[in-house]
């Protein structure tokens, strides 16, 4: 299996609890309607917790500011997920995924990547 990582920062103009409630209640259940149409196995939103703990984090490590959540798809291979990508129907729901993210996500501050898992 392979894994479709996205780091999302939220649009600027959206509260933290808004761009959330957007991911949840509308992106989410877009996203599994469709789901077995791409060849998603599963999918798991991992919402940032508003904690002292991150600015804690951060500071003590030097690093960037967190992100506002976590989209993680699996997929059987890398080849199921292009093949799910880029049929028709993969590439006008690949661009209407991209159209919706549009309406919560700033893309020019967010980050999306394929990874293995090494479970230890």
């Amino acid at each position: 299996m392979i894994k479709f990582v996205m780091c999302l920062t939220r649009r600027a103009d959206l509260t933290r609890e808004a761009f959330r409630d957007y991911w949840l209640n509308q992106h989410g259940p877009f996203f599994m309607k469709n789901a077995d149409a791409m060849g998603a196995k599963r999918y798991v939103q991992s919402h940032t917790v508003d904690s002292p703990l991150n600015q804690g984090l951060r500071e003590s490590r030097g690093m960037l500011a967190e992100f506002d959540g976590v989209a993680e798809v699996w997929f059987e291979s890398e080849k199921a997920l292009v093949q799910g990508m880029s049929s028709p129907a993969g590439e006008a729901l690949a661009a209407a995924l991209l159209e919706d993210e549009n309406n919560f996500v700033d893309h020019s501050k967010s980050s999306a990547f394929i990874v293995q898992e090494h479970e230890l």
